[in-house]
């Protein structure tokens, strides 16, 4: 039942509404000033109502306590999304604190509208990147843009599902259209010499081969192909399968194994028969360094490791890639172009988009036909296979 009590000229109107996860009780509260024509008996009658239709709109979680947005995205974060969502997720999440905190943090979480959102999403497409990288012309993506949208929504739909606002204001709320760059990969005659360039690389050197030549022929993240064991590879069937990804987190002391990003990303990918003569060409190459190193060798089962055994690190690739790339002349691009390249080769060969996202492992078809692919040639894998051949064959 509500408490009323008079203050001056007003009255505040308070309603019990249980206790919290601390065992602190709710408290629900409003002020209410009678217009001053009124008589004593209108107050009395209209205050009753106000009182009650305020009791109601409490019990229905209309209405919350005065806690700021910032308060409870903090109280989110210890509630949810630590318990229910993914490691990376979360770092991630905590990396975009404090753009959504200067912006909206102050304001109460009962008084956050669609148009304050809405507001912090256009300041963001004029951001500058805060690690002061040129890419996007040193802007923010679209793709960051949504994924700082999604977080508050996430926090948002969490205050519904706790009563304690009635809907999600990021809702009505849209990410303006940004022209996104095309992906930087290579061309079909970009790859053909990239393959020719691996077909001279030494025996040393063949760890790394195998890994870009799988990027390019499978598409499979980076964390995927680090996470990659050889019980994974049929060498029977030629399939390769997606178990498990390989990822970072200072908060975890550095590597650690979790499940694909998304339940599609747990994959099987047939791959020619010379991708599977070049791994067990590794595997040979591998088992010798094994039985070199004696008892320092810890057994993993992965495929790419280092001299011990011990997963390869995330940043060995990328950085072998550089280096080969200056000994060689080869035009340098990331390790995750190696992905873009294999989707472009899908899509201009005339393999359907839903194949495609398939292979990718996108959750969805959208994710598959909104990344920009612009200058590859219509064509397929056959001569690029021809190079995967050559260099198994070596």
């Amino acid at each position: 039942m509500a408490n009323i009590q008079k203050r001056g000229n007003s009255y505040r109107i308070k309603v019990s509404c249980g206790y919290d996860t601390h065992g602190k009780q709710v408290i629900q509260s409003m002020t209410w000033k009678p217009d001053e024509k009124m008589t004593e008996k209108q107050i009395e009658k209209e205050l009753n109502r106000q009182a009650v239709l305020f009791e109601e709109a409490c019990m229905k979680g209309n209405v919350v306590a005065a806690i700021k947005f910032e308060d409870f995205a903090r109280q989110w974060f210890k509630e949810y999304a630590e318990i229910k969502l993914k490691q990376r997720t979360v770092e991630g999440y905590h990396q975009m604190e404090k753009r959504i905190y200067k912006a909206i943090g102050h304001i109460r979480l009962d008084k956050l509208t669609t148009r304050h959102i809405q507001k912090f999403i256009l300041e963001l497409c004029d951001a500058e990147r805060e690690d002061g990288r040129n890419r996007n012309g040193g802007k923010l993506s679209t793709k960051t843009i949504k994924l700082y949208k999604s977080m508050i929504s996430t926090i948002c739909d969490y205050a519904v599902k706790m009563q304690m606002i009635s809907t999600n204001p990021c809702k009505n709320v849209t990410i303006p259209k940004v022209v996104t760059p095309e992906k930087d990969y290579y061309s079909i005659e970009e790859a053909q010499h990239l393959m020719e360039l691996f077909n001279q690389e030494s025996e040393e050197n063949y760890k790394y081969v195998c890994f870009f030549i799988l990027a390019i022929y499978t598409g499979f993240r980076l964390g995927e192909l680090l996470g990659l064991e050889w019980k994974d590879v049929n060498f029977e069937t030629n399939v390769i399968t997606v178990n498990r990804t390989c990822l970072y987190s200072k908060a975890k002391g550095g590597l650690y194994t979790e499940t694909p990003k998304t339940k599609q990303s747990m994959r099987s990918l047939k791959v020619p028969q010379g991708v599977i003569d070049m791994l067990k060409k590794w595997y040979d190459l591998q088992d010798k360094q094994r039985k070199k190193v004696g008892s320092k060798w810890i057994e993993t089962d992965r495929i790419f490791t280092k001299w011990n055994g011990l997963t390869l690190d995330r940043t060995a690739p990328g950085y072998y890639y550089k280096r080969f790339c200056e000994r060689t002349g080869m035009r340098y691009v990331s390790t995750h172009s190696m992905r873009h390249l294999n989707a472009s080769l899908l899509i201009n060969a005339g393999i359907d988009v839903k194949t495609v996202q398939s292979c990718l492992g996108h959750s969805t078809a959208t994710t598959t036909v909104n990344i920009p692919y612009g200058h590859t040639q219509q064509s397929s894998y056959i001569s690029i296979q021809k190079r995967y051949l050559s260099i198994c064959e070596r």
